[in-house]
């Protein structure tokens, strides 16, 4: 079974507004939560994604830094710009 990441809510951290840089917090169904950068210029672009280190890694089980997620940025991107998240999070 292959792993889909759902994202399930996304909080802003902190942004740059003058040159577009902005940091989310996203949580996932499975409890992960993941800290994910964007760049807005030209248009909204994911940077950079990295596993929180509260839970294991759901792909390969590992308690400290991995990059599993990074095979998932297209997934993100998709919900993050499909599902409105970006926005949502921007006008809270």
């Amino acid at each position: 079974m292959s792993y889909r990441p759902n994202i399930t809510n996304v909080t802003k951290a902190s942004s740059n507004d003058k040159d577009g840089l902005f940091e989310f917090i996203i949580k996932l169904a499975d409890g992960t939560e993941c800290r994910v950068f964007y760049n807005r210029f030209p248009e909204w672009k994911m940077t950079n994604i990295s596993r929180l280190l509260k839970t294991p890694c759901p792909i390969c089980r590992k308690d400290f830094i991995c990059k599993c997620m990074d095979a998932f940025t297209p997934d993100f991107e998709g919900q993050m710009i499909g599902d409105k998240w970006i926005e949502k999070a921007i006008a809270e």
